[in-house]
């Protein structure tokens, strides 16, 4: 396969993921992000932008709440 074939290929892909708003690993069900929609990583990438003391008091409240969950599971499997 051409460079080109290939490079229009990709564009192709590419435009199939925005169409459904989901990233190309999204889409091909690969790489670290493929388990996220486009709204969850452009989430992550907001959080980095925000100010230390804010990010960790998002992901304590996270923690907070993924730790509750976890326990529920438990209890509920006994």
């Amino acid at each position: 396969m051409s460079v080109v074939r290939l490079f229009l290929l990709l564009r192709l892909q590419k435009k199939i993921a925005d169409a459904f708003d989901v990233s190309l690993d999204y889409l091909v069900g690969e790489g670290i992000n493929a388990q996220f929609d486009e709204k969850t990583l452009q989430r992550i990438q907001e959080l980095e932008l925000l100010e230390d003391d804010k990010r960790k008091t998002l992901f304590d409240l996270m923690d907070t709440y993924i730790r509750n969950a976890k326990t529920r599971q438990a209890y509920a499997a006994r």
